[in-house]
Protein backbone atom coordinates (compact mmCIF):
# COMPACT_ATOMS: atom_id res chain seq x y z
CA UNK A 1 0.00 0.00 0.00
CA UNK A 2 1.46 3.26 -1.18
CA UNK A 3 1.07 6.04 1.28
CA UNK A 4 0.89 10.34 0.90
CA UNK A 5 2.61 12.48 2.61
CA UNK A 6 -0.98 13.54 4.78
CA UNK A 7 -1.72 9.87 5.68
CA UNK A 8 1.53 9.18 6.98
CA UNK A 9 1.62 11.69 8.97
CA UNK A 10 -1.65 10.90 9.91
CA UNK A 11 -0.14 7.03 10.79
CA UNK A 12 2.32 8.54 12.61
CA UNK A 13 0.81 10.34 14.89
CA UNK A 14 -0.90 7.16 15.50
CA UNK A 15 1.84 5.67 16.09
CA UNK A 16 3.03 7.95 18.47
CA UNK A 17 -0.64 7.31 20.45
CA UNK A 18 0.49 3.59 20.50
CA UNK A 19 3.95 4.41 22.01
CA UNK A 20 2.79 6.32 24.46
CA UNK A 21 -0.17 3.60 25.65
CA UNK A 22 2.79 1.19 26.02
CA UNK A 23 5.69 3.36 27.53
CA UNK A 24 2.52 4.78 30.19
CA UNK A 25 2.74 1.53 31.61
CA UNK A 26 4.64 0.84 34.89
CA UNK A 27 7.09 -1.94 32.35
CA UNK A 28 6.76 -3.22 29.21
CA UNK A 29 7.38 -6.28 27.87
CA UNK A 30 10.51 -6.80 25.54
CA UNK A 31 8.39 -8.42 22.83
CA UNK A 32 6.14 -5.25 22.64
CA UNK A 33 9.46 -2.88 22.38
CA UNK A 34 10.52 -5.06 19.58
CA UNK A 35 6.86 -4.85 18.00
CA UNK A 36 6.98 -1.05 17.94
CA UNK A 37 10.75 -0.28 16.69
CA UNK A 38 10.19 -2.62 13.90
CA UNK A 39 7.35 -0.04 13.10
CA UNK A 40 9.33 2.81 13.67
CA UNK A 41 11.60 1.81 11.01
CA UNK A 42 8.83 0.67 8.15
CA UNK A 43 7.54 3.98 8.95
CA UNK A 44 10.91 5.83 8.38
CA UNK A 45 10.82 7.65 11.54
CA UNK A 46 12.53 11.00 10.85
CA UNK A 47 15.36 12.38 12.78
CA UNK A 48 12.61 15.02 13.85
CA UNK A 49 10.24 12.41 14.89
CA UNK A 50 12.78 11.14 16.81
CA UNK A 51 13.89 13.93 18.55
CA UNK A 52 10.63 14.29 19.40
CA UNK A 53 9.84 11.65 21.12
CA UNK A 54 13.10 12.20 22.76
CA UNK A 55 12.07 15.77 23.84
CA UNK A 56 8.44 14.43 25.05
CA UNK A 57 9.54 11.04 26.12
CA UNK A 58 8.20 11.92 30.14
CA UNK A 59 5.39 13.75 28.33
CA UNK A 60 3.91 11.43 25.68
CA UNK A 61 0.49 10.61 27.02
CA UNK A 62 -1.98 7.98 25.57
CA UNK A 63 -5.03 9.93 24.23
CA UNK A 64 -8.82 8.00 23.60
CA UNK A 65 -9.91 9.64 20.28
CA UNK A 66 -13.21 11.08 21.33
CA UNK A 67 -15.40 10.02 18.46
CA UNK A 68 -16.16 7.06 16.74
CA UNK A 69 -15.11 8.13 13.24
CA UNK A 70 -11.34 9.35 14.98
CA UNK A 71 -11.33 5.53 16.73
CA UNK A 72 -12.44 3.76 13.50
CA UNK A 73 -9.54 5.55 11.81
CA UNK A 74 -6.97 4.62 14.75
CA UNK A 75 -7.52 1.44 13.86
CA UNK A 76 -7.80 1.94 10.48
CA UNK A 77 -3.91 3.29 10.90
CA UNK A 78 -2.87 0.54 13.46
CA UNK A 79 -3.93 -2.07 10.35
CA UNK A 80 -1.93 0.13 7.95
CA UNK A 81 1.15 -0.72 10.36
CA UNK A 82 0.43 -4.32 10.49
CA UNK A 83 0.81 -4.56 6.58
CA UNK A 84 3.12 -2.00 5.88
CA UNK A 85 5.85 -5.23 5.36
CA UNK A 86 2.99 -7.29 3.63
CA UNK A 87 3.21 -9.60 7.02
CA UNK A 88 0.88 -10.27 10.02
CA UNK A 89 2.85 -11.47 12.91
CA UNK A 90 1.17 -12.72 15.69
CA UNK A 91 3.41 -10.34 18.26
CA UNK A 92 1.23 -7.24 15.73
CA UNK A 93 -2.22 -8.56 16.87
CA UNK A 94 -1.62 -9.08 20.22
CA UNK A 95 0.23 -5.18 20.24
CA UNK A 96 -2.81 -4.41 18.24
CA UNK A 97 -5.80 -6.12 20.28
CA UNK A 98 -4.22 -4.34 23.33
CA UNK A 99 -4.46 -0.84 21.40
CA UNK A 100 -8.05 -1.87 20.37
CA UNK A 101 -9.11 -2.46 23.98
CA UNK A 102 -7.92 0.62 25.05
CA UNK A 103 -9.78 2.46 22.26
CA UNK A 104 -13.11 0.65 23.81
CA UNK A 105 -13.26 -2.19 20.78
CA UNK A 106 -13.62 -5.77 21.60
CA UNK A 107 -10.32 -7.35 21.61
CA UNK A 108 -11.39 -10.27 19.40
CA UNK A 109 -12.99 -7.93 16.72
CA UNK A 110 -9.22 -7.20 15.83
CA UNK A 111 -8.33 -10.84 15.16
CA UNK A 112 -11.91 -10.68 12.81
CA UNK A 113 -10.99 -7.66 11.47
CA UNK A 114 -7.40 -8.94 10.35
CA UNK A 115 -8.66 -12.21 8.99
CA UNK A 116 -11.65 -10.30 6.80
CA UNK A 117 -8.65 -7.86 5.01
CA UNK A 118 -5.77 -10.64 4.88
CA UNK A 119 -5.73 -10.15 1.38
CA UNK A 120 -6.10 -6.70 0.70
CA UNK A 121 -2.20 -6.10 -0.20
CA UNK A 122 -2.28 -8.82 -2.31
CA UNK A 123 -5.25 -8.04 -4.35
CA UNK A 124 -4.01 -4.64 -4.96
CA UNK A 125 -6.63 -2.89 -3.09
CA UNK A 126 -6.33 1.05 -2.68
CA UNK A 127 -5.39 2.45 1.36
CA UNK A 128 -9.52 3.71 0.04
CA UNK A 129 -11.05 0.32 -0.25
CA UNK A 130 -9.47 -0.72 2.55
CA UNK A 131 -10.49 2.14 4.59
CA UNK A 132 -13.75 1.42 3.66
CA UNK A 133 -13.93 -2.46 3.98
CA UNK A 134 -12.41 -1.48 7.98
CA UNK A 135 -15.25 1.31 8.77
CA UNK A 136 -18.14 -1.47 7.13
CA UNK A 137 -16.18 -4.49 9.34
CA UNK A 138 -16.53 -2.37 12.38
CA UNK A 139 -20.09 -1.42 11.66
CA UNK A 140 -20.99 -4.90 11.10
CA UNK A 141 -19.72 -5.74 14.66
CA UNK A 142 -21.47 -2.98 16.32
CA UNK A 143 -18.43 -1.19 17.31
CA UNK A 144 -18.90 1.98 17.69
Amino acid sequence: MNLGEAELTSIKQSYFNILSLFLGEESVQSKYVACLLKWSAQLNLSQDDLHHIEDNFDKLEFVIPESRVDRMEAIYHLVHMIYLDNVVEDIELEVAGIYAAKLGFRSYIVGELFKAIATAPFDGKSTSEVRKEVEEFLEMYGEN
